[in-house]
């Protein structure tokens, strides 16, 4: 190597846990900590990032950068850091978690230049008579712009569903006129604080450096008119906000209300494109966006000055990612607050136990309001006993008859089914055969319009059986029910009553989730019926009668979190009902009634379930008491899967044994077994879990676990804090 090259440390995009040292030429500028290069890596070329300049013991023959792409840090220290505290946390290769902090775009060597965004434009009405009275699409865009009242934004007419041609047909036609926006207009003032709110907004506001404020405010209770009150002052200031949701497609009316108050609001979520998720990314950075709504992935977004994350629904498991790096973006904005010495506040109507456990343990300062925003009134509970009872697709008479008085009554109905398709198999009464995926060993789902059966693990689609495959008879019966089924017996049992089906079958885009939820806003009676979509963020004034049509699988379920999902999840989507003067009645179809679970939730609420499921959890020594992690592995044969497994967990009792020199009792090593799915895509699945009496420990076993030579078969991973753990 040449004494005039200067070697530097590069993390590339592959799963290896090393850094490699390249050189650049004396005569070109080192490149700056965070900034990206092109560089060779094998037979191919990759864009890796700087992480060091200073190299003690350089390699020989070092390879030489072919391009640095950055004057200044792509990456900055900042989210630098971050990266490296996550390679170690979920024991990810650093190039990897760098990759997954850049953007798309970035990665794939796009510049850094901002563009400026087209000006916005706004659409007039100005003679309706003028549009076709026999297409439809003309007819609705008419409606729309009726309802609306006012002249809408382009933008906001094709998330709506109506598409740039259509729009400029409707404008030679002369049913509608577009104009430039000029952008003023008048942004909405704050509303009147209840005592309960103004403590939580007071609380936050006089924290000057980085705490972290757990919001359990009940549904309906205004948390997010604490959100936008908390981040006033924090603009004011010329700082920036990070608001992450769940899903931002589910939260068309959260998003409105922080643009109606504060101007600068960027979003960034998996709808967007690669290029505007880059310039949202860019923008915040410089700047110029002060307050960024996103989804998971926008944690690892740059801000030019940070003053306040907020994490709505906290407890929402899509803060979770279930591949890859399988990091937590409510965890990790911890990090990031505590790294920017800023407030973080957590909101729930339904917290996570982790987060009340760290209330417990006096990491969290609590705030409530107990009380619904504006006088509303918390529904009733009550259960209805499905033993002994007909059903006319999975709905009791009893229920029926209650969706029946408050159709009446001109209210809304929602009815909750976490299952989509038609029914959840199809049976053959002979013999008993049920119909599964042959790649998987799942139950196939019977979907209608079109009729199919669909596995909703891996997707593969196979047309309805004739006959049964065991022995031959054609008496095929659909079992269970499904979005679909309860949609046709709803239909048949409430003729001419206005039915919206909200399912990632029928809303799979905003624009028709947003189609949807504007017919159901008009407030004229209906059912609305779907799955944990309608539970997230939604405000339903009409709505007073939530139906849970299946309440016991959650709860009757392996897995030790299930009764907490099982129960936010009812909690959530019963906070639909009553949220206005009228009151709301939450009805729970269940086989099991008497269920100790079912019975203290209802009774007593959802803080009083928690605990007593968090004092369960800790008794057992399961997480949050103790921290867990998963080793997951899969092959076609589920021989080199199992073995691999094995060998790591006789190495890690090694470890146990001879390094930590502690008895077996510190370390819980369970497995391996197979996944609760054992086989999806016609990979075997299995896997091993590790529970440890002290995180540092834990941290330990899974570091000595290396990179060990696998057949190219395996695929393998680490999931440290597994949401999906039995």
């Amino acid at each position: 190597m040449a004494s005039n090259h200067h070697v530097i440390q590069v993390a590339v995009p592959r799963p290896l846990h090393s850094v490699y040292d390249y050189h650049v030429d004396g005569s070109t500028d080192v490149p700056k900590v965070g900034a990206r290069l092109r560089v060779p890596f094998g037979r191919s070329e990759v864009i890796g990032v700087c992480i060091s300049t200073t190299v003690d013991t350089p390699h020989d023959n070092t390879k030489a950068v072919l391009e640095i792409l950055d004057a200044d840090a792509a990456i900055a220290e900042e989210l630098l850091d971050l990266a490296q505290w996550m390679s170690g946390y979920y024991h990810y290769p650093l190039g990897e978690v760098l990759a997954t902090i850049l953007p798309s775009a970035a990665r794939k060597g796009s510049d850094f230049e901002i563009k400026p965004p087209p000006p916005p434009d706004l659409w007039h009405l100005l003679d309706p008579s003028a549009a076709s009275p026999r297409a439809k699409t003309q007819q609705a865009f008419v409606q729309h712009m009726q309802l609306a009242g006012a002249p809408v934004t382009g933008p906001d007419l094709e998330s709506a569903g109506f598409n740039r041609p259509m729009l400029r047909k409707l404008e030679t036609l002369g049913v509608v006129e577009r104009k430039h926006s000029t952008d003023s207009t008048a942004l909405d003032p704050p509303l009147t604080a209840t005592p309960e709110q103004a403590q939580a907004i007071e609380a936050v506001t006089k924290t000057k450096q980085f705490a972290t404020f757990l919001l359990e405010g009940v549904t309906g209770s205004g948390k997010t008119e604490v959100y936008l009150q908390v981040m006033a002052p924090v603009l004011e200031q010329g700082k920036q906000v990070l608001v992450l949701v769940p899903e931002i497609a589910l939260t068309p009316q959260t998003l409105a209300r922080f643009e109606n108050r504060f101007a600068g609001v960027g979003i960034m979520h998996s709808g967007l494109t690669d290029q505007q998720r880059l310039q949202t990314w860019l923008r915040c950075r410089s700047g110029d966006i002060r307050v960024l709504i996103g989804t998971r992935s926008a944690v690892f977004t740059p801000f030019a000055d940070l003053g306040l994350i907020i994490v709505d629904e906290e407890h929402d498991s899509s803060y979770k990612q279930q591949e890859g790096l399988r990091y937590s973006a409510r965890d990790l904005t911890v990090k990031r607050a505590q790294s920017a010495n800023i407030p973080l506040l957590l909101g729930s109507a339904t917290p996570s136990l982790e987060s009340l456990y760290n209330v417990q343990r006096g990491r969290y300062r609590h705030l409530e309001i107990t009380q619904r925003a504006g006088g509303a009134l918390m529904p009733s509970f009550d259960v209805i006993d499905m033993r002994g009872q007909s059903l006319r697709g999975g709905f009791s008479d009893t229920l029926i008859r209650i969706i029946r008085q408050h159709l009446a009554a001109t209210g809304q109905v929602l009815i909750y089914l976490n299952r989509r398709g038609f029914a959840p198999t199809l049976l053959c009464q002979s013999c008993g055969w049920q119909c599964v995926c042959s790649d998987c060993d799942a139950k196939l789902t019977l979907h209608r319009r079109p009729e199919q059966m669909v596995c909703h693990h891996c997707s593969l689609r196979f047309a309805l059986p004739e006959r049964c495959e065991h022995c031959g008879h054609t008496d095929l019966l659909p079992i269970g029910v499904g979005t679909q089924r309860a949609e046709e017996t709803l239909a048949e049992l409430f003729p001419g009553v206005p039915l919206y089906r909200i399912d990632r079958d029928t809303t799979r885009t905003t624009n028709q989730l947003n189609s949807q939820l504007e017919q159901i806003h008009q407030g004229r009676p209906c059912i609305m019926v779907g799955t944990q979509m309608l539970a997230k963020g939604h405000h339903f004034p009409q709505v007073t009668l939530v139906a849970v049509v299946n309440a016991d699988a959650g709860f009757l379920s392996p897995d030790f979190r299930a009764p907490e999902r099982t129960a936010q999840l009812i909690v959530q989507v019963a906070g639909r009902a009553g949220r206005a003067e009228r009151p709301g009645q939450v009805w729970i179809q269940s086989h099991q009634p008497e269920n100790p679970l079912l019975k203290r939730l209802m009774a007593h609420g959802y803080s009083s379930f928690a605990q007593a499921e968090l004092n369960s959890r800790l008794d057992a020594g399961l997480p949050p008491g103790q921290p867990m992690a998963m080793l997951r592995a899969e092959a076609f044969d589920p021989q080199i899967a199992l073995e691999f497994l094995q060998q790591c967990k006789g190495h890690l009792l090694n470890q146990v044994k001879t390094k930590n020199n502690t008895p077996h009792g510190d370390v819980q090593i369970m497995g391996p077994i197979p996944a609760p799915m054992a086989r999806v895509a016609k990979r075997a699945r299995f896997q091993l879990i590790l529970i440890a009496e002290s995180r540092p420990q834990l941290h330990r076993l899974l570091a000595s676990i290396g990179q060990p030579k696998t057949p190219s078969s395996l695929r393998w991973s680490i999931d440290v804090d597994p949401y999906d753990a039995m």
